[in-house]
């Protein structure tokens, strides 16, 4: 059983999101917050597997409560929630610990597979907010520097940057899925990362996934 807290400051979506995830057999509500600072308190109180949290909220915003929840050990992984698919805060999300996005009009199906895609450890990134955060790394901080990976690792973090789940990089390398699975936690060891979100930051970061699109290896 997979447990849910659900954080967003409209008593409606709030409602209509714990609808959905209660009707589904693997899933449960834990709990409901109205503001970011209720989002951590639940958290620590219930540990969930996935927080799905809301950017814009009152008291305390999604993505300082997504880096409080991250920052106090918790292995919750979140999914922000999102009015526009070009949010000003894609980037900050994803590097205060977020694991994937979702559009407030998701549909129901959508929204249960994404916390299942999450909880599981897969990043739920669509190629929209990818090409959203290649722009966000054009213009932010300096890029730290390369960690001591093999070349078979960083060529697993790029295909991971890219969206590719282990199945389908398994596939693209001719290779097992346990393979795949070994290769990246080893990868996520080195950077010293806690998910594959994080690893798809440190690969815009880093300039990998632009320097293989440029034809260098």
């Amino acid at each position: 059983m997979t447990t849910v807290l659900v954080a967003d400051d409209q008593p409606t979506v709030r409602r209509a999101f714990t609808a959905v995830l209660s009707a589904a057999p693997d899933l449960t509500v834990v709990g409901a917050a109205a503001d970011g600072l209720e989002a951590v308190r639940l958290a620590r109180q219930h540990v969930p597997d996935v927080a799905l949290m809301d950017i814009r909220m009152p008291e305390l915003n999604g993505i300082e409560a997504v880096r409080r929840i991250a920052g106090a050990g918790l292995p919750t992984r979140a999914i922000m929630i999102t009015t526009f698919d070009l949010d000003d805060y894609v980037y900050d999300a994803l590097a205060a610990g977020a694991s994937g996005f979702l559009l407030k009009d998701v549909t129901a199906a959508e929204l249960t597979a994404a916390v299942r895609v999450v909880a599981k450890g897969d990043a739920l990134l669509a190629p929209r907010i990818t090409r959203r955060l290649i722009a966000e790394f054009a213009r932010r901080r300096p890029a730290p520097p390369p960690a001591d990976l093999t070349p078979r690792e960083a060529q697993v973090l790029r295909l991971v940057a890219r969206g590719l789940s282990n199945a389908e990089i398994a596939a693209e390398l001719v290779v097992t899925e346990h393979t795949v699975k070994t290769h990246v936690a080893r990868m996520l060891t080195k950077l010293g990362l806690r998910d594959r979100a994080q690893a798809i930051v440190y690969a815009y970061e880093t300039g990998l996934v632009l320097r293989n699109r440029s034809g260098s290896r």
